[in-house]
């Protein structure tokens, strides 16, 4: 059994609990308000920042010219691809570039992207495999699974349904859970168990950021 089978269950709960979100379920029958998706948009396109922050330190320490590679090209996907999304999303609601980057992240999203940054800078390859497979395992599991109930009528919400449930995020998906499976294969226990701490940390992140879109987190104090 691979590393991935055995979380497999513990991974499984967590999606589910993703997708009964009201958030997740009403961008998927298409009922979700505007707020909280515009609120969603700018905190996703703040957080992907520092995402892509992990993928440089991931081609700064792989163990082999292809990891290395494959490393750089998601770093330059995810600002080029992923993040057009975003800005695209962003015009709908009269955002431009500039607005959009001068969001300030909230409690959740400065959280969320300090562990990811942090883990990446300070452990080893293997753990910043183990902390960055939930975001993609997260969103393609939680897009195919909205997208066996049907596509929702409005185009936006339909839109991020088919972009990670489509071929290209799901093959990403397939890749991270493969890594994560080969640098377990050699790992100790106790690494191992490292990796499981920081998988299931950042997919409990995954849904607090979903809970923090839906509330409309703020600061409690402060400018």
């Amino acid at each position: 059994m691979s590393f991935t089978d055995e979380l497999q269950p513990v991974a499984d709960d967590l999606w589910a609990d993703i997708v009964d979100h009201p958030m997740v379920s009403r961008l998927g029958d298409g009922s979700l308000d505007t707020e909280p998706f515009e609120y969603w948009v700018r905190q996703d396109y703040v957080y992907l920042i520092d995402y892509a922050r992990v993928f440089a330190y991931g081609a700064a320490t792989a163990p082999t010219l292809k990891h290395m590679g494959t490393f750089a090209e998601l770093l330059h996907e995810t600002i080029d691809t992923e993040m057009d999304l975003h800005r695209a999303y962003a015009a709908e609601f009269g955002i431009d570039e500039p607005e959009l980057e001068a969001t300030e992240p909230s409690p959740t999203t400065r959280a969320y992207t300090d562990f990811l940054v942090r883990t990446a800078a300070t452990g080893t390859f293997g753990e910043l495999v183990a902390a960055l497979l939930p975001c993609m395992w997260g969103f393609n599991e939680t897009a195919k699974r909205l997208r066996a109930d049907g596509l929702p009528d409005d185009d936006r919400y339909a839109e991020w349904i088919r972009t990670y449930a489509g071929e290209e995020f799901s093959e990403l998906t397939v890749w991270c859970k493969d890594l994560l499976d080969e640098v377990a294969a050699d790992a100790t226990g106790t690494d191992r168990k490292r990796y499981r701490d920081l998988f299931v940390t950042s997919a409990r992140y995954e849904y607090r950021f979903w809970d923090a879109a839906w509330h409309r987190e703020r600061w409690a104090a402060g400018p």
